[in-house]
């Protein structure tokens, strides 16, 4: 039997590394007289290819560094299990990400506000993304600078993205310069977050910067396996690391940062969620909380394949190997060239109902193709334009298969399981179809390749979504404020213990989830030294 180590006791205790957790880390550290410890389960981001900024193809199913997760059999995806990569490092999801920086729309937040989660508006949560920025076009209204996170424009641009913007501009959608600014509707080329060149994930903007505290010690590979409870109140951690299992406790809080499936996964562990489920799994329930791993929300992307006229794409570079040398030459001598860019380089939010008051579809233009996002590049010249309903009505759950922390937890994320989702999909399939026959995107076209010329009725679009559709790495909801957390992040009936990061979200963002979770991040560790102070 693994023999139990009492370690240590510090004021808090982070749980998870990731985009939320570093920015804690970092904010709680400040004060020398506050001691802060943060338990990673995965290892240091030593990898070399999380800095680089197109390493993201070798992170995207690597085990040591990623969860690797499945979900359950899809019933509305044709039974497929999807592949759902989160990450295991420091850093987290942020040192394996397509690293675009787009924090949603204002009315999102709004939403929240609406529904109960007060001082969530958007105007409560601007100034977080603001103090977190490090913008390099400047501040201004909607943008800061001086903050730990770079967010930098495109090294440099494809004629073919620019021909997508042409396009789409021809096909009636206005320019825009800035998705975070006055207005997200439009198309244009998306900011990343990298810095020279280099991915500036979490764990560089935020934790690196903090090591050489003495208050601020960092875990790797410690699989917290449950949040101590006694008397109503966390007061530690117990986790597995180097084959012991050893407790951590702590004086003040408990923060969980694990993600949308490792928070409620960690919730669950410890007795705190729906206690009928976690009876039927031998784990002794604390606290019932039925909504703890409910209301999981998650960005669907279905692809748009086109085979290319001209040999301008990452496939055709990665099959020609003087090609291939000399990008990796330009990054090497200048961290320049298709290796400082992201998986995506230009954006678009649209409306595919006039009624909407805001875009309902986001596009991914990526200058490659492949079957899937975890598949090798096409043999052809190929590029893609993903379609992602941003606001989706499908809610599916997170819950535990065992009392065990090593044990996967059961992913059901039930995409397109309403009406309005398939319908969103379908026509955001049609609107990418109506840009390519543009000028001058046409001329950079041979012929559609997904889901094919032959598709045009909406069930052939449909079974298209069904069968190829893949997470676009957004999962959130399932700790949500309201069922879950109060709008100071406390989980109900429990003192001590908050859970910060995409999983307190009511509602998913219209838009990526890194920023959101570095402002969640932000305005949670405002939360817990203004409760301190008090």
């Amino acid at each position: 039997m693994t023999r139990t180590i009492t370690t240590e006791t510090v004021d808090f205790i982070i749980v998870g590394a990731g985009s939320s957790g570093c920015v804690l880390a970092n904010r709680l550290s400040e004060d020398p007289a506050t001691s802060v410890a943060l338990l990673e389960a995965g290892p240091r981001d030593s990898n070399p290819w999380i800095h680089i900024p197109i390493g993201y193809a070798k992170t995207i199913r690597n085990p040591n560094i990623n969860w690797c997760y499945e979900t359950e059999p899809e019933p509305t995806m044709d039974g497929r299990r999807i592949f759902w990569p989160r990450g295991k490092v420091l850093g987290g999801t942020s040192s394996i990400n397509g690293l675009v920086y787009m924090r949603g729309h204002p009315d999102d937040y709004d939403g929240w506000a609406a529904a109960g989660a007060s001082g969530w508006a958007w105007s409560d949560v601007l100034p977080y993304f603001k103090r977190s920025e490090d913008q390099v076009r400047g501040a201004d209204a909607y943008h800061g600078v001086g903050g730990p996170l770079s967010v930098a424009d495109l090294s440099e641009r494809n004629p073919i993205c620019q021909a997508f913007i042409d396009a789409a501009t021809a096909a009636g959608v206005p320019a825009n310069l800035d998705f975070n600014g006055e207005s997200q509707d439009g198309v244009g080329y998306v900011q990343l977050t990298t810095r020279e060149g280099r991915r500036c994930s979490s764990a560089v903007a935020f934790l690196r910067p903090a090591l050489r505290r003495a208050n601020l010690r960092v875990e790797t590979e410690a699989l917290v396996g449950r949040v101590l409870i006694e008397g109503g109140r966390a007061v530690g951690v117990e986790y597995l690391r180097g084959g012991e299992r050893r407790v951590l406790r702590a004086r003040s809080e408990v923060i969980l940062c694990g993600g949308a499936v490792n928070s409620p996964q960690l919730l669950q562990l410890s007795g705190i969620g729906p206690a009928a489920h976690l009876a039927s799994v031998n784990v002794e329930p604390v606290q019932d909380l039925p909504a703890v791993g409910a209301n999981l929300q998650d960005h669907l992307q279905v692809r748009i394949v086109w085979k290319a006229a001209h040999p301008l794409t990452l496939n055709d570079i990665v099959r020609n190997p003087v090609r291939k040398l000399w990008m990796g030459a330009r990054y090497l001598l200048s961290r320049s060239g298709p290796m400082t860019i992201s998986a995506c380089q230009v954006g678009l939010f649209a409306r595919t109902r006039t009624e909407l008051t805001r875009p309902d579809i986001q596009y991914h233009f990526m200058m490659f193709s492949a079957e899937s996002s975890a598949d090798q590049l096409h043999s052809f010249s190929g590029f893609t334009a993903n379609v992602c309903q941003l606001r989706p009505e499908s809610r599916g759950s997170v819950l535990i298969a065992a009392p065990d922390p090593r044990q996967a937890p059961r992913i059901r994320a039930n995409y397109l399981a309403t009406e309005t989702d398939r319908r969103a999909v379908i026509d955001g399939l049609r609107l990418a179809r109506t840009i390519a026959n543009e000028q001058p995107l046409a001329d950079f076209i041979v012929e559609e390749y997904l889901p094919g010329a032959g598709a045009t009725s909406d069930d052939a679009l449909a079974a298209h979504a069904r069968q190829k559709g893949q997470t676009l790495f957004h999962p959130a909801g399932t700790c949500a404020i309201g069922p879950v957390l109060d709008p100071q992040l406390r989980v109900h009936g429990i003192e001590g213990l908050r859970v910060a990061d995409c999983s307190v979200m009511p509602t998913l963002v219209s838009g990526n989830t890194n920023a959101p979770a570095v402002m969640i991040g932000e305005k949670a560790s405002d939360l817990v030294l203004r409760q301190r102070v008090a």
